[in-house]
């Protein structure tokens, strides 16, 4: 009888299961970093908020606060000259954050209170409860970073950060 070469096929079925059982035991951990890394990208990008609020009513005090994150952004190429920030496009954060999401996170600033708008509120729920995130985070003009466990709606009345 000729000696055999190669593998049989339950070797073969063995190797696939352990790597099946490995899968398993790897994905559910994936997924826990990334939503740790978007909650951490988010907290973030609340900060980033924040501080160019801040500037933005230093900048333009007959204004005051931003009324919306797209007059704290601008597009690259108005961004690129030195004569492109205006109150409608301050250029005070990037590109892809004032559009309204980042990294699994939907964003929303809105400038309150009248003309110069004397308070504001920022917030950062994720696109999918659970895969992109599991908490939402929400800050006003005191600078305190708040979060709400279920991913929902956010208030300063939640768990400061």
């Amino acid at each position: 009888m000729k000696k055999q070469k190669g593998f049989s096929l339950i070797e073969l079925l063995i190797v696939v299961a352990i790597i099946l059982i490995i899968a398993a035991i790897a994905i559910p951990n994936l997924m826990r970093s990334k939503m740790a890394a978007n909650e951490s990208s988010a907290v973030g990008s609340i900060r980033t908020i924040n501080t160019a609020m801040v500037t933005y009513s230093t900048a333009y005090p007959a204004t005051g606060f931003a009324a919306g994150l797209t007059n704290l952004g601008g597009a690259a190429a108005t961004c690129a000259t030195s004569t492109g920030a205006t109150s409608t496009s301050a250029c005070l954060i990037d590109n892809v954050l004032s559009t309204g999401t980042k990294s699994g996170y939907n964003f929303t600033a809105t400038g309150a209170g009248g003309t110069p708008a004397v308070t504001y509120t920022s917030q950062a729920v994720p696109v999918a409860i659970g895969q992109s995130g599991q908490r939402s985070f929400c800050s006003d003009q005191s600078g305190v970073i708040y979060y709400n466990l279920t991913g929902g709606a956010c208030s300063n009345a939640n768990t400061p950060l």
